[in-house]
């Protein structure tokens, strides 16, 4: 009953954090359920000295969608592209957008670049840090990025010509 009321509480919140990686419901609730497994297995790690009980649980959740995301990954076969990208972004797409206009930016994208996106502009990874947890190399960490840039800025802005 407990664990029941557990995830009733924390289910808005983790429910948008999964719908960052995941477009359709049954991505969503696969990875927040995961997640919760993950929190109910290991409770009795929670350390209250290290951060609050939300944000542990915010942290498992995350890990799991993005064990998720690596999973997908290895589904497919991704194409490796350099770009000079640097950790400064010069656009960022979700600048002054209110969630639902986010969602339905992310909705978008690929499932790996709506990803990398995700952890890059709304949680502040760095690039290395991506590449890291989601096990690929940076150039393509890069490549996502500059990729979901430009189908954002088009999406996002449909009357702005994108300079070259």
């Amino acid at each position: 009953m407990s664990q029941e009321k557990l995830y009733r509480l924390f289910y808005p919140a983790l429910f948008t954090l999964c719908k960052t990686f995941f477009e359709n419901n049954h991505d969503i609730l696969t990875a927040l359920n995961n997640g919760m497994l993950r929190v109910y297995k290991n409770i009795d790690r929670f350390d209250p000295n290290k951060g609050t009980f939300f944000s542990w649980v915010y942290t498992i959740v995350r890990h799991a969608a993005l064990t998720q995301v690596r999973d997908k990954k290895n589904e497919t076969r991704l194409e490796l592209f350099t770009d000079d990208l640097g950790e400064k972004a010069v656009y960022n797409p979700f600048r002054e957008k209110e969630w639902n206009d986010i969602f339905l930016l992310l909705g978008k994208l690929p499932q790996t670049t709506r990803a990398i996106c995700s952890l890059y502009y709304m949680e502040g990874f760095k690039i290395r840090d991506i590449s890291a947890v989601l096990e690929m190399k940076e150039p393509t960490v890069k490549w996502h990025l500059t990729e979901s840039r430009k189908r954002l800025k088009i999406i996002a802005q449909p009357n702005v010509k994108e300079c070259e």
